[in-house]
């Protein structure tokens, strides 16, 4: 398994949420991927070594207060990448 960051499972999950909010900023790859890089910049990771590891991990980031620590990431993500996308 290696070491794996929860918080990439939560933010990977949580983006097409978010996007939904924001219709008119561009959805391509590039944009996507740049919104992850920024939000994960943004959150405390949380790493697991073993499957046990993982889901004590994804069930502590079940709390109230990561969901709305992922969701305000990804929102203040989308809104700079959309100021200013890395491509045409």
């Amino acid at each position: 398994m290696g070491v794996f960051n929860v918080m990439e499972k939560m933010v990977s999950d949580s983006i097409e949420r978010v996007l939904r909010e924001y219709p008119d900023s561009c959805q391509c790859e590039k944009c996507r991927d740049d919104i992850a890089a920024f939000a994960l910049n943004q959150l405390k990771p949380k790493y697991a070594t073993t499957h046990k590891g993982e889901i004590i991990s994804k069930a502590q980031c079940l709390e109230t207060q990561y969901s709305l620590d992922v969701i305000t990431a990804l929102t203040l993500a989308v809104e700079r990448v959309s100021r200013q996308p890395r491509h045409e």
